[in-house]
């Protein structure tokens, strides 16, 4: 019998394991503290949470974001654009998509910024990563999340490359999290490392999501349901959010259950 362990037979295996310590860890569930940090009062952490228009980053990370806020973090939503496809230098952006992420924020007691992108529209250049650079270093941030990079839509592949453009440009410093909208429609080959366990804030996800009325979250928000669902069951819980960490970047505790 051939014993010898394939490539594809050892990494699910070892996403889980890596999975493993965030999921079942108490002592990680209440600080949201970089690993080893001295057992002093957790300090406040900058969190910012990037996505191509709108309510991706309320799809993709609600959950987890409502776990930060009620823990006392400050959490950003970055938003690439306003929404509005049709927007041009002489025509502003509706403000309809911008009030409903507004709205969303409240909910999830974050704070809105836009960059000055087009929906739809997304330009990768030097001009645009040092632009977007600039926005995210006055954040500050502890933690980023953005857009997985294999992703159908072009908004999202955008921000994914601004947003790692800005972390190494900036001395990979923040830790770095990429994560999922729509698996298997939008992100695609996404095997996760970490989960946020939402089951308690999973409500207030779907509330800030509904807060989009202009994208009908009532026909969206029951495959997102789906997902959460299902990342549930791969880690034990009602509803989860996951995550892929990148390798190089810090291991920041996640904001678990106890």
């Amino acid at each position: 019998m051939d014993n010898t362990l394939s490539r594809r037979d050892v990494l699910p295996g070892l996403g889980a394991m890596l999975a493993m310590p965030l999921i079942g860890s108490a002592s990680t569930t209440s600080t949201a503290e970089p690993s080893g940090a001295a057992s002093a009062a957790p300090r406040k952490l900058r969190i910012v949470v990037t996505g191509g228009h709108p309510g991706d980053p309320e799809c993709g990370c609600g959950g987890t974001i409502a776990r930060y806020t009620d823990l006392g973090h400050d959490v950003v939503l970055l938003y690439l654009n306003r929404g509005d496809p049709s927007e041009t230098a002489s025509r502003p952006a509706s403000t309809v998509r911008v009030e409903e992420a507004k709205r969303a924020c409240e909910i999830l007691k974050a704070r809105p910024v836009f960059a000055d992108q087009i929906d739809a529209h997304a330009i990768v250049d030097f001009e645009h990563y040092a632009a977007f650079r600039k926005l995210l270093e006055a954040e500050q941030p502890d933690v980023v999340f953005t857009h997985w990079p294999i992703d159908n839509h072009a908004d999202h592949r955008a921000m994914s490359n601004l947003a790692y453009d800005a972390w190494v440009r900036l001395g990979r410093k923040f830790s770095l999290y990429y994560y999922e909208v729509s698996n298997g429609e939008d992100t695609e080959q996404f095997n996760p490392t970490h989960y946020v366990d939402i089951s308690q804030t999973e409500p207030r996800k779907r509330q800030a999501c509904n807060a989009h009325a202009s994208q009908r979250p009532d026909r969206f928000y029951a495959l997102q349901s789906m997902i959460t669902q299902m990342r549930g069951v791969e880690s034990g819980h009602k509803h989860a959010e996951a995550y892929i960490r990148h390798i190089q970047s810090p291991d920041f505790a996640l904001p678990l259950v106890e």
